[in-house]
């Protein structure tokens, strides 16, 4: 790189931090113009750790018990009711796993900010919690536009059948309607026609650039840690920015505040460890304002499957190697204000016959949440960085093999500010600056070599208002996401509706428009991905480009843009089950890939030859649409879940339309669990995934490849070939065979008069040894398939 692009390089990011800082100060003003009615807001704890504890009831009643309004605490357990009257109150939390508990309140001054905090105390002999959130979830339904989106906390998660022994939030996402699993292998995860770099995953609001390990069974997350999650298959809110897809928002609980606690487990799979507690002794009974957790897992499978699962892979075991380390240290004052620090490191490691794959992530960052005793505006914020790596090692033949090769490192800083209007209406608004080094190398088909050096930045602002009356909520958002070194301003309008009909049945719809910098380091053509790197947009593309509807653009480079519109309702057949029915259709006006058709390198020499034969990338769009339908029952005993997905995806590169390799017309997942035992202490959960055909590209023929060693000379009558090379017919244009897979669990609690327990799990990995198709030899036809039949036992101590 020159100096004269160095320095203009560093001009713009100057600028670009006079903007960000100029655009945060406004919006730390802007507070001071909303009115200062009287609020009542406040914190509710568990009584035991010291815990939030999100989506509780809160309800203001007057003197005589009738109703006021109310409010649904957050994921950090906390609410805010506005524009309160002068007058004497009653502030209710009810739960129905937890003690009820109420507080009088006198609102004196009209501009008055009341401040106050619950500590929930579980009621005697509750043993599950199945339906604590059930009225809470009411409430929300007729408050909340909630389309497209999954919710869950770790109970849910544990609802799910196992793998290994162990429960992991893959379980949940893979059984999201509209979500497609293109298998066991490669931790890919498509959502409504998107590709995995469209998905987002946050944890704690960083994004995680690698989520899932090679297995596909586990993900990076520690389940024990999980406090809420929450998936949104599309049409979010202008809060989320950067992706074209979908977003996933993890929430990680922070350490016991009274207490030294964990829990230790081991199975075939793999071994962990988490610890917590207080890091000071609490005074006057009250827990301390400080606590840590840490969390361990290290893969067990390279000791153990080989002797286990002689059946899986030849005989030559499962070759998957995996860690995760997580440790946070948190703060807190007793107004409800929080600071938090964390870092965790990840390593996977997974050596096929066709590939070695290795990659490493590390990350950290502060978070902090802010409640001004002053004012009603609710402050969130972030900074952290991390980096992401991985090297693919593909052995072509037993002499010849290609190196790929990505990196990413960036940082992220962000401001969230929330302020709670009547009626559980509220305002929201925010900004966030982050920039991003992307190295790679990689090869196409004809082993054309790309690669790149890039460092991008990127601002986004966002506004949100959510307006609620009995029967509407209507929520438009705006987000303006400034990708400065590419100079492109993307303008992102939103809109989330619904109508509450009935007490029971509601109509809903969103739709708007998303961008994402990002592009994968893997072509979307490949008929197996498993390499996984990241790019920033790339700018060498065509010039000129056709659309699906045959509009011809001129486009600047590569940024992915898209246009989503969803529709549905849901239904409360009963208070226990419930019905949900969505159609979407996404628009994906430009997306960039690696271009497999590239043969020339992009010199003057081969000036007069099209673009799309020498660009490293090439541009294409297309759509997606289909309608998921899911039912949900969750009673005392009994969880069933029941999702079924129809979908069509297809793709245009500007000269023939064509089906990626995730599009599937039909997904089934069934998941049902039922708690036997007085205690309800013995649990029995599956789970039943059906999936029609993917895409594949048939065999043509084959042909001997003749080497011309003598060139023009060689006599190809006498020369014999040393090799064989197949003919492929239409990309993409016969289907395989069907996928399915039925899993088993079983879970035993033993709870000793301390509360501390031993839990016994058993499951059993595709329990009728389907024999799902992963990879087919074309030359030999040899056949790798998926996992086999993969029974697991594994144990775990709480205390």
């Amino acid at each position: 790189m020159n100096e004269s692009i160095t320095f203009a390089g560093l001009k713009t990011r100057f600028k670009l931090m006079k903007l960000f800082f100029g655009i945060l100060l406004s919006l730390f003003f802007s507070q001071l113009a909303f009115s200062q009615n009287a609020t009542i807001r406040g914190f509710v704890f568990n009584k035991v750790d010291g815990e939030p504890m999100p989506f509780e009831k809160v309800r203001l009643l007057k003197a005589d018990s009738s109703a006021v309004t109310g409010a649904i605490t957050d994921v950090n357990g906390y609410f805010s009711m506005a524009k309160i009257e002068i007058g004497e109150y009653i502030v209710k939390v009810e739960s129905a796993a937890y003690r009820t508990l109420t507080e009088n309140v006198s609102v004196k001054k009209a501009n008055g900010i009341t401040s106050l905090k619950f500590n929930l105390e579980k009621k005697d002999n509750v043993l599950n919690i199945s339906e604590m959130s059930v009225s809470a979830d009411s409430k929300r339904k007729t408050t909340q536009v909630l389309i497209s989106e999954i919710r869950l906390d770790k109970k849910g998660l544990e609802r799910i059948p196992s793998i290994g022994g162990e429960n992991d939030i893959v379980g949940a996402f893979s059984i999201t309607p509209g979500v497609i699993t293109t298998g066991d292998q490669g931790g890919q995860l498509y959502v409504r026609g998107g590709t995995p770099i469209q998905n987002k995953i946050l944890l704690d609001g960083m994004t995680i650039y690698n989520p899932f390990h090679s297995i596909g069974f586990f993900s990076i997350f520690e389940t024990e840690l999980i406090q809420s999650t929450s998936i949104y298959t599309g049409g979010f809110d202008a809060k989320y920015g950067g992706r074209i897809s979908s977003i996933m928002d993890i929430t990680y609980r922070d350490g016991n505040r009274k207490s030294f606690g964990g829990k230790v487990s081991a199975s075939p799979f793999l071994a962990k460890a988490v610890l917590e507690g207080p890091l000071s002794k609490g005074k006057n009974g009250k827990a301390s304002p400080g606590s840590y957790i840490f969390s361990a897992k290290h893969s067990l499978l390279n000791y153990t499957s080989k002797s286990l699962y002689r059946n899986a892979n030849a005989g030559a075991g499962l070759p998957f190697a995996f860690t995760d380390l997580y440790g946070k240290l948190t703060f807190k004052s007793e107004g409800g204000s929080k600071f938090s620090g964390f870092g965790f490191h990840n390593r996977d490691q997974v050596t096929y016959d066709i590939a070695d794959i290795n990659w490493t992530q590390s990350g950290g960052g502060i978070n902090f949440l802010l409640v001004p005793s002053s004012s009603p505006i609710f402050i969130k914020g972030h900074v952290n960085g991390s980096n992401f790596s991985t090297e693919f090692n593909e052995f072509v033949t037993a002499d010849d093999s290609v190196y790929r090769a990505s990196s990413i490192g960036g940082f992220d800083l962000g401001f969230d500010f929330t302020y709670f209007l009547k009626d559980e209406a509220q305002f929201d608004y925010g900004i966030n600056l982050s920039g991003f080094n992307t190295k790679y190398l990689t090869f196409n088909e004809a082993k054309q070599r790309i690669e790149d050096n890039n460092f991008t930045t990127e601002i986004g602002v966002y506004f949100s208002y959510r307006y609620v009356t009995p029967r509407w909520v209507v929520q438009p958002s705006f987000r303006t996401q400034v990708y400065a070194s590419l100079g492109t301003i993307s303008p992102e309008p939103r809109l989330g509706v619904k109508y509450n009909a009935t007490d029971k049945f509601r109509l809903k719809a969103s739709g708007g428009r998303f961008s994402q910098n990002f592009t994968s380091a893997s072509s979307d053509r490949d008929v197996v991905n498993l390499f996984n790197g990241l790019l920033s947009a790339p700018t060498n593309v065509q010039s000129n480009f056709v659309t699906l509807y045959q509009n011809e653009k001129t486009p600047k480079n590569g940024l992915q843009y898209a246009w989503h519109a969803i529709g549905g309702f849901e239904y409360d057949l009963t208070k226990k089950l419930s019905l949900n029915v969505e159609g979407y259709y996404k628009y994906f006006t430009q997306l960039s890939n690696i271009n497999q058709n590239k043969l020339y390198p992009d010199i003057a020499e081969f000036s007069d030859i099209d673009d799309v034969f020498k660009k490293d990338f090439i541009l294409e769009n297309g759509e997606s649409y289909g309608a998921d339908l899911l039912i949900k029952y969750s009673g005392k005993r009994l969880f069933i879940w029941g999702v079924y997905s129809y979908g069509k995806s297809i793709r245009w590169d500007g000269d023939t339309t064509y089906f990626p390799v995730f599009d599937r017309r039909h997904n089934i997942n069934l998941v049902g669990t039922y708690l036997f035992g007085k205690k309800k202490d013995f649990e029995i959960s599956i789970r039943w995934n059906f999936g029609s055909g993917l895409p594949f590209t048939p065999t043509a023929g084959f042909y001997e490849n003749q080497p011309f060693a003598n060139g023009v000379t060689s006599d190809y009558t006498t020369s014999n070939a040393n090799e064989v090379s197949t003919i492929l017919g239409t990309f993409n244009s016969q289907r395989l065979p069907t996928y399915h897979r039925l899993d088993l669990t079983i879970k035993k609690k033993f709870v000793f008069k301390n509360k501390d327990y031993i839990e016994l799990v058993g499951s059993i990995t595709n329990l009728y040894d389907r024999k799902n198709i992963f990879y087919v030899n074309r030359v030999t036809n040899q056949k790798i398939y998926q996992f086999p039949i993969l029974p697991s036992f594994g144990m775990s101590y709480k205390f």
